[in-house]
């Protein structure tokens, strides 16, 4: 009998702020009506993305939040689905929040990030006797400061944290915050030696093997995914080596086949929010690796789990079952 998966790292309360437009440095913008807040990163949106896709799966929240109203709110958020077990969260400091700029016209968000009690996380945040699950999924590598610092031993404690967790038999998996800079080629390598699933954005995959897949934030280039894919299990990902990007979901397993899944053709109008979207293609790869199933179906719930999260404008309220989710392929299905 399967245990559950446990979903690690980032817990952020998210202020989003919608302007008529993204300004020039030193210009005023208006901010509009609808201003809202809501639960935001790896462990919230994975968790809850889960739990509303399958209420039967037992998840494990574990992370660090603060002493505060917003980590009280956290709390709230989360024990709504009764399937995720907040216990195992630690308490301290100020929780992390992001002020989340939401473009009205292009529908795109910048996020501006307070680290707060995330900071804190590291591997003594768990308890390994209590945790029992099948699959661990940790995020964000590069936004949590304590697991981003180097190991003599593990290159990472990120590493040395997915190490640990395979010794216990527990599956692995991970993804990355998208930034500009070079701390990708010496944060994320040490992990992929202990990761079973990656699962990131064209963006990420692109600084970790230096494989260009967009040129320019426009051109996409589907035809050098497998290059990227297949350095990326040459880095140490054992099982599934999955990137998605808003064309499409593709996708590498350990006997090297390849798998491209196009985006669903959404109608004008439909996307309300783009925030919860990548978050919500894992939570759906996660399920399918949690469940058994072959790449190509992981992907295709991924696509169509993005595909409802694009509906609402926060990120996770998209999310449905999964039998109403893979329903929308047929309604809005790429061929």
């Amino acid at each position: 009998m399967k245990k559950g998966i446990g979903v690690a790292g980032n817990l952020i309360v998210d202020i989003t702020y919608p302007v008529e437009r993204w300004p020039r440095e030193s210009e005023l913008v208006t901010i509009t009506e609808g201003i809202s807040r809501s639960t935001g990163g790896a462990v919230c949106n994975v968790a809850v993305d889960l739990a509303r896709l399958d209420a039967t799966v037992p998840l494990k929240t574990l992370g660090v939040i603060g002493t505060d109203g917003e980590g009280d709110y956290i709390l709230e958020e989360l024990e709504k689905y009764g399937n995720i077990d907040t216990s195992l969260l630690k308490r301290k400091g100020s929780t992390s929040f992001t002020a989340v700029m939401s473009n009205n016209t292009t529908k795109n968000r910048t996020f501006f990030q307070y680290r707060g009690a995330n900071a804190f996380f590291q591997e003594d945040c768990i308890p390994w006797e209590e945790l029992d699950i099948d699959l661990l999924h940790v995020g964000y590598i590069l936004l949590l400061d304590a697991l981003d610092q180097k190991d003599a031993e593990y290159g990472t404690r990120m590493a040395r944290l997915l190490a640990r967790a395979r010794e216990r038999g527990i599956k692995t998996s991970i993804d990355v915050v998208t930034e500009t800079g070079n701390r990708f080629q010496d944060l994320v390598p040490p992990a992929l030696r202990y990761t079973d699933y990656c699962i990131i954005n064209e963006l990420e995959a692109q600084q970790i093997t230096g494989v260009i897949l967009r040129e320019d934030g426009e051109r996409l280039y589907p035809e050098r995914m497998r290059e990227a894919l297949e350095k990326m299990m040459e880095m140490g990902v054992s099982t599934w080596a999955v990137i998605h990007c808003p064309e499409g979901g593709f996708g590498l397993d350990r006997e090297g086949s390849f798998v491209s899944c196009d985006s669903l053709r959404l109608p004008k109008g439909y996307i309300q929010g783009t925030v919860g979207a990548g978050d919500a293609f894992c939570s759906g790869v996660l399920y399918g690796a949690w469940k058994g199933w072959e790449l190509k179906k992981a992907i295709r719930l991924g696509t169509c789990g993005a595909a409802a999260s694009l509906s609402r404008p926060g990120a996770t309220e998209g999310m449905a079952p999964v039998e109403q989710v893979l329903e929308l392929e047929g309604k809005f299905s790429a061929e």
